[in-house]
């Protein structure tokens, strides 16, 4: 399985990736926001995108806008303090699957990942 981890907080994407590899998900490419992460995607082929929403350059909304309008049907995980109920709903609409609101556990995370990772 391989993830695209697309957050403009060095440390955050860290959290995230090490969160991965105690799952089982060691084939992860990170990118510091919407438009270097939307690079990336468009080169490659991932099984899941976790994006924050607020960053520099393209927002996290944005880059799912654009996933979406290519017509991938990836697993989009949503991980940001971006928590009102607004907020939510309009990530649901621009495509997102799942959503994650920092600060978040480990634990949660895993329970989440459960859903879209297919380990081995």
């Amino acid at each position: 399985m391989k993830v695209l981890v697309v957050d403009d907080s060095g440390v955050m994407r860290k959290i995230i990736i090490r969160s991965l590899n105690a799952v089982g998900v060691n084939d992860v490419v990170e990118a510091a926001d919407g438009q270097e992460g939307f690079n990336l995607f468009q080169a490659d082929q991932f099984d899941l995108v976790l994006t924050d929403w607020n960053m520099p350059v393209r927002s996290g909304l944005e880059f799912v806008k654009d996933i979406r309008a290519s017509g991938s049907k990836v697993p989009i995980m949503m991980v940001t303090t971006e928590a009102q109920k607004s907020q939510v709903i309009a990530a649901i609409q621009a495509g997102v699957t799942d959503y994650l609101t920092k600060p978040f556990e480990n634990d949660t995370l895993r329970a989440k990942l459960d859903k879209y990772v297919v380990v081995g």
